[in-house]
């Protein structure tokens, strides 16, 4: 039986380039439970994103990721760049396309959906 995969705050923040001074672990954490229901709602199967499988984590993890983004952007006037005081702060500035994100995740999720049959 292969080894299962942790999601951690981490892996999110590694897909999009920030710190976790940017995005601390609790927030990051609340986003990726968030991503594990939505899999979970998606595919109809109880998953654990501390114990899951190597493509249930990627997609946790981006899923997560995306749910990082909007936490950044949310409230700036600028797409992802924002000013803080006389500094012009554009975190997200080697984060990958959203479009390639979701693109990903759609690839992933109908993978993940697929019967699979296993021998016993």
């Amino acid at each position: 039986m292969p080894a299962l995969a942790d999601v951690s705050a981490d892996d999110v923040r590694d897909v999009i380039n920030v710190s976790s001074s940017e995005v601390p672990d609790a927030k990051v954490l609340k986003m990726i439970k968030r991503a594990e229901v939505t899999l979970e709602l998606e595919t109809g199967r109880e998953i654990d994103y501390s114990n899951c499988t190597d493509p249930e984590k990627e997609f946790i993890t981006i899923l997560a990721a995306l749910y990082v983004i909007c936490y950044l952007t949310g409230g700036s006037a600028v797409g992802l760049a924002f000013s803080v005081g006389d500094q012009n702060v554009n975190v997200l500035c080697k984060a990958p396309p959203l479009d390639v994100l979701q693109g990903e995740l759609q690839r992933m999720l109908e993978k993940i959906r697929e019967p699979t049959v296993r021998r016993v």
